[in-house]
């Protein structure tokens, strides 16, 4: 069982059906990543000239034929340099600048039939309109999240340069962290998982879920 599965339970999030405020039994605070504003970059990048390193496994037999190019999903984009110019018939929108660095990792197969891969990166310039808050003692922040696929290139002779063409697509955000008041069913019950061997622990369980606060 889980939220999903088998589980007819009120107290479980979901789709709405009838009176969305039958069940609300408190105003919660929560600590959240508030986003006032997001827009979608894409284009198409050619003739990128990727620096190589990082050869996985060492040593590979040149010459080295190109696979593809991709984001490196464990190490997520970063924009830097980033300069807010408000806009003075708007204060609250502004052109948002910067340079975006998006780590990419390339796959190859050597002179052996050896698959490998290289590490590199992207680095382009962004500029956008976008909604930006006034200022405050929460600060705001610029936030870009970035893909990247190219199975069109080529690695030069000495396997130190890939020459690529691939699609760039970049979502880019001013987010704040913020305290918001919401409207609150309380805490859901979570069913146990549904298995295929009994997993069970004995006895009942010394602690509950979520904590309580008595009032």
């Amino acid at each position: 069982m889980s939220f999903y599965i088998n589980n007819n339970n009120t107290c479980r999030p979901g789709g709405l059906s009838g009176n969305p405020s039958n069940g609300l039994c408190e105003k919660a605070l929560i600590e959240v990543t508030k986003v006032f504003d997001a827009c979608r970059q894409q284009s198409i990048e050619s003739g990128l000239a990727l620096p190589l390193t990082n050869f996985t496994p060492a040593g590979p037999t040149l010459p080295l034929t190109f696979i593809s190019a991709t984001t490196v999903q464990t190490s997520p984009a970063a924009i830097s340099d980033v300069i807010i110019e408000r806009i003075d018939q708007r204060p609250n929108f502004a052109n948002v600048s910067g340079t975006v660095t998006v780590p990419i990792v390339v796959q190859y197969r050597d002179a052996n039939n050896v698959l490998g891969t290289a590490t590199s990166s992207i680095t382009v310039p962004v500029s956008v309109l976008m909604f930006v808050p006034q200022p405050s003692v929460t600060p705001i922040n610029v936030e870009v999240f970035a893909t990247f696929t190219a199975t069109i290139g080529t690695i030069s002779a000495d396997g130190a340069t890939a020459t690529v063409t691939g699609c760039l697509n970049l979502i880019i955000k001013i987010t704040a962290d913020v305290d918001i008041l919401v409207p609150s069913y309380g805490y859901p019950n979570i069913p146990p998982c549904q298995q295929t061997e009994s997993q069970v622990c004995p006895g009942p369980g010394e602690l509950p879920l979520f904590p309580t606060a008595i009032q």
